[in-house]
């Protein structure tokens, strides 16, 4: 077939039904792909990476994992399976559909989880947010409606566009100045993007707002430096629809936009250097305290406080975490049973504790890696966003079944207690148990092994993956006299999520020929 005849057999036919009907391998082998990004001036592509990012747009989801399996098999590596999948779902979704950038959240913590697991087990993880990935893709369309275009480099604001530029910009939903000043900056290094981005990430407390930008971040070093511009321009997208939403609906101005600069002025902390002041124990349950009970400016001016008195900015993110917790050990559960498997009682996915330790988690790994300012501002943010949710929760901390563990001693019987207890959907045992394992001076890595094992078979509401790499990094990052209560939590929600296995998880079991 001549390449003329292909091009106008495409125009006729469609692309995706072409793909579909010939299968991925011979659509490539066709060259197929290469002919519809010629026709497509607009349309982003990714170069080396392209068949293998259109192969997770198109391939027919009865078969993905088998293909994917298959590619691994000829000696495709994993991180390169995730980042193919990070690329189509950009490309896709760019940070406008609620399932599109929640996948993308949870492919970097498949990544960590895989490497946590025994080699046979290796895959499931992967499989199991590249099935979502796909199958949410083909959902919104696959390639005809992708959201993220190629940036004309011609077209943009210039060579020395500022930061405040791309906020004001997000700010008044202008999709098309963002979009020129992203274009103008692509070429800059990634990091010197990424502190650009963090000023309209700041505007407001929203936990897919930070939570996308901190997995961008991470997504840069998996699939490489040139395509940071694509990356971010993710979470620009999530502002800019933000803010459109913001202005159709008469909303105020956010509380940020002036509470921020202020609070950077009145302790005149863009001139000071970071502090690496250390708090002692009960500096920092004060603090945690503190932003738990208090409104979110009081917890803000609190942060900037500490900040101007030294304290490294790492442990008022502490202070942030264990007070996000407190949220998730306060919860009394949904008050009504709610879409899918949320019913009363129940704390995974979207409850108020996972995404306070999520949101802390993104504020906390950002301060870490951000220019001064983005710092400080980081954690100022993030302890306003962290604060003012206590009024949602008990004021005490929601009962554990600690009477049914207390006189249990061995370890392995209270590792198979908690196991139990989450296949029981018993979330006050569940917790005890892993308390009481704690209390005992257990090994951390045998209760990671088995919620590592819950967090992937299930299907958690979108939000397993990303929940347990919180709380494995927040485990690790948090002093040992508090950091037990990381696991307690994930425990309980392990249990809450427990019942609803993973679309394609039974398959991708069977493919690799190991238990479900």
């Amino acid at each position: 077939m001549q390449c003329n005849d292909r091009r106008r057999f495409l125009a006729n036919v469609g692309r995706g039904m072409l793909v579909g009907s010939l299968g991925v391998s011979l659509a490539e082998d066709l060259g197929i792909r290469s002919a519809y990004a010629d026709d497509h001036d607009d349309r982003l592509t990714f170069g080396d990476m392209e068949p293998l990012v259109a192969l997770m747009q198109e391939t027919p989801l009865n078969r993905l994992q088998r293909v994917l399996i298959e590619r691994v098999d000829q000696g495709t590596d994993l991180p390169t399976l995730i980042a193919a999948g990070a690329l189509a779902n950009a490309r896709t979704f760019g940070g406008h559909d609620y399932v599109g950038f929640h996948t993308f959240m949870a492919l970097s913590p498949a990544l960590e989880m895989s490497s946590e697991l025994p080699s046979e087990r290796r895959l499931l993880p992967i499989l199991k947010v590249l099935y979502r990935n796909t199958d949410r893709i083909q959902q919104f369309g696959g390639s005809s409606g992708e959201v993220l275009k190629r940036l004309d480099a011609i077209k943009h604001q210039g060579d020395r566009v500022s930061a405040k530029a791309l906020q004001a910009a997000t700010r008044r939903g202008d999709v098309e100045g963002a979009e020129r000043i992203m274009a103008s900056i692509a070429d800059q290094p990634a990091k010197q993007i990424f502190n650009k981005v963090q000023f309209p990430v700041q505007d407001e407390a929203n936990v897919h707002r930070v939570v996308l930008a901190w997995r961008a971040w991470l997504a840069i070093d998996l699939i490489g430096q040139q395509h940071a511009g694509t990356l971010l321009r993710q979470s620009v997208r999530f502002c800019l629809q933000d803010s459109k939403t913001r202005l159709q609906r008469g909303r105020p101005d956010p509380e940020l936009w002036t509470l921020l600069p202020k609070l950077l002025d009145q302790y005149k902390l863009p001139g000071k250097a970071i502090g690496t002041r250390q708090g002692d124990d009960r500096w920092l349950d004060e603090l945690a305290w503190t932003f738990f009970r208090s409104d979110r400016g009081q917890a803000a001016d609190a942060a900037a406080q500490a900040l101007a008195d030294g304290y490294a900015p790492d442990q008022i993110g502490e202070a942030m975490s264990v007070a996000a917790n407190l949220l998730l050990l306060h919860d009394p559960g949904r008050s009504k049973d709610q879409d899918g498997d949320k019913v009363k009682g129940s704390v995974h996915g979207a409850s108020v504790g996972v995404h306070a330790s999520d949101a802390a988690n993104a504020w906390r790994n950002i301060a870490a890696v951000s220019n001064r300012r983005n710092t400080v501002a980081s954690v100022i943010v993030g302890a306003y966003h962290t604060a003012g949710q206590s009024p949602g929760v008990r004021p005490e901390r929601w009962p554990l079944k600690t009477d049914a563990v207390e006189a249990i001693d061995d370890h392995s019987e209270l590792i198979r207690t908690t196991g139990d207890a989450v296949r029981d959907r018993d979330q006050a045992l569940a917790a005890a148990a892993a308390q009481r394992y704690g209390e005992l001076g257990g090994s951390p890595r045998a209760m990671f092994d088995v919620l590592l094992s819950f967090a992937t078979s299930q299907d958690g509401a979108l939000h397993a993956e990303k929940y347990y790499r919180t709380v494995t990094e927040e485990f690790a990052k948090t002093r040992p006299s508090m950091r037990w209560r990381h696991l307690v939590g994930l425990a309980r929600v392990s249990a809450s999520e427990f019942g609803t296995p993973a679309p394609g998880y039974q398959e991708a079991c069977e493919l690799i020929n190991v238990d479900a």
